[in-house]
């Protein structure tokens, strides 16, 4: 089996959640079974995480965010790691995709075409979401904005696809024994890529 080059961004601002560790979890794992991981912690990275002017004006990209953007575009296999807060991404992880995902990097807008052109094809994503909703009730009552958003509008509008997903939750007040099962659930999709 030839290992693929595989890119774990965990968007949690705190290197103290659960997400963190289902995010190394995933990259032990993935380098246990002979891929090439690389890991962006964005409680980490220095950037500004808003886009000032839009599309209108480029704004610099700090040297963090030049890092990252080439280690998508070196991976082969993206996962994203985060919570699930008020509904959606939190704001650190939509600052670092409004500031990398940038026009003529993952996608180009093309005259007389409806849609834009995908630039980050032929790569495959996975999606492991925390919540303190359990994931069944965010998914049927809430339609699970968080993810939808991350895999339709953002991820597979660049091009990237497939796009599986692992949600788990509540994570508050969870036990030990849980968090050891969806941490094992993170493992075996490593395992699996």
């Amino acid at each position: 089996m030839i290992g693929k080059r595989i890119l774990v961004v965990a968007g949690h601002p705190s290197s103290e959640s659960f997400g963190c560790a289902l995010a190394e979890a995933y990259l032990v794992e993935a380098e246990k079974n002979g891929h090439e991981v690389r890991m962006i912690r964005l409680d980490r990275l220095y950037f500004d995480p808003i886009l000032h002017e839009g599309y209108r004006v480029v704004q610099a990209l700090e040297p963090d965010l030049q890092s990252a953007q080439a280690d998508m575009l070196w991976a082969e296999h993206l996962v994203f790691v985060y919570p699930v807060w008020w509904g959606s991404i939190p704001a650190l992880m939509k600052g670092f995709l409004d500031r990398t995902l940038l026009p003529g990097f993952a996608f180009k807008y093309v005259p007389g075409k409806l849609f834009p052109q995908q630039l980050l094809k032929g790569r495959s994503a996975q999606l492991l979401v925390t919540m303190d909703t359990p994931p069944w009730y965010f998914r049927w009552a809430y339609g699970a904005p968080a993810i939808r958003q991350m895999k339709k509008t953002t991820l597979e509008f660049c091009g990237l696809r497939p796009v599986g997903t692992l949600a788990v939750g509540p994570v508050l007040n969870s036990s030990p024994e849980r968090r050891e099962v969806w941490l094992e659930k993170a493992r075996l999709l490593a395992a699996r890529v």
